[in-house]
């Protein structure tokens, strides 16, 4: 089926093809009955969740092998949107062929992720992902069931807003892979803070120990700190690879250098400067060899200040062993 042949709109753009083919053809939708999971030799477990912040709900069915503690089969219904069809068809094969113990540890991230077309790309719109969490949810219902706990017991993360169940863990995930900035687009990617707000910031109705506000900038900081290390490690990589560079290679990385960073300085000033050769030294070092044009080859800072400038950007994007001659 085509992008836009559910309704014809481009809102269908927004969905992956995926979560599309589910809406229509799921493959793991239908119920087992108790006469099937005995023929099978299986114990049947069947467990419901209702998300309150939307209204839909899901019921689940496992067929579970008590020698192994393997699902070996699952199937569901779904009461609520095409999404949550999608999710729940998702979800439910995801649980397929895994001990109750692993299927336990699958979240509502690993959900969402499974309907991506493209690992970089969300499967859905920012006002559906919550879809996968009620996914998330009727799988812990299912497990306590079965083991005949309490399914609050399986929970390892931090629930941050109880109205539509999403976990410290998650809003993190969501604010680092799309880059958000504010509140309000979390609770668009996630419906945390969509109902009673109180988990937004403090001086809701109900005291919280962890706040979207808080979550946020934490997370921010800690993305701008990854990218300083990321950027700091590709730089140490690239100065440790210049001097491996083959005599062509090294030509255009200094090239490139001077087009990005110095070119347009000194040609604000009527000058310009062009690269006579490259020479390997004996002692380490790489000699470049430059000649000055236009206002410049008369400057009398081109052998001092302008020099020196030149020689330290290329010291720091290339290589500290950088020398620049005039010639």
């Amino acid at each position: 089926m085509g992008k836009n042949t559910l309704i014809g709109g481009s809102i269908w753009e927004e969905y992956s093809q995926k979560v599309q083919d589910l809406m229509n053809h799921p493959k793991n939708m239908g119920e087992i009955t108790e006469e099937q999971a005995k023929a099978d030799g299986c114990k049947l477990i069947v467990a419901d969740f209702g998300a309150e912040s939307c209204g839909d709900a899901v019921r689940l069915y496992w067929e579970v092998d008590e020698d192994t503690d393997i699902i070996k089969n699952a199937k569901f219904k779904s009461f609520g949107c095409g999404t949550a069809i999608a999710s729940s068809d998702t979800m439910a094969e995801l649980c397929l062929g895994k001990t109750v113990d692993e299927a336990v540890k699958i979240t509502n991230i690993d959900v969402e992720h499974a309907m991506r077309d493209n690992p970089d790309i969300p499967a859905v719109p920012p006002q559906k992902m919550h879809c996968s969490v009620m996914a998330y949810d009727v799988i812990k219902e299912a497990a306590a069931s079965y083991k005949g706990v309490d399914a609050a017991s399986f929970e390892d993360q931090i629930i941050v807003c109880e109205c539509a169940r999403v976990s410290l863990g998650t809003i993190k995930e969501v604010i680092k892979l799309n880059d958000l900035k504010t509140v309000e687009e979390i609770t668009n990617y996630t419906k945390a803070g969509a109902f009673c707000k109180s988990c937004i910031k403090p001086g809701g109705h109900e005291e919280r120990d962890y706040y979207l506000v808080d979550i946020l900038k934490d997370t921010r900081e800690e993305m701008e700190h990854d990218k300083v290390q990321s950027q700091a490690n590709e730089a140490e990589s690239d100065l440790a690879a210049f001097a491996s560079l083959t005599m062509v290679q090294k030509l255009k990385k200094v090239e490139k250098v001077i087009d990005d960073n110095i070119r347009e300085m000194l040609m604000m000033d009527g000058g310009n400067l062009e690269i006579i050769d490259i020479r390997d030294t004996e002692d380490g070092f790489t000699d470049i060899y430059i000649r000055y044009l236009g206002a410049c080859s008369g400057c009398a800072s081109s052998s001092t200040g302008t020099l020196y400038a030149i020689e330290e950007i290329l010291k720091e994007k290339l290589d500290k062993q950088i020398r620049v001659l005039p010639i």
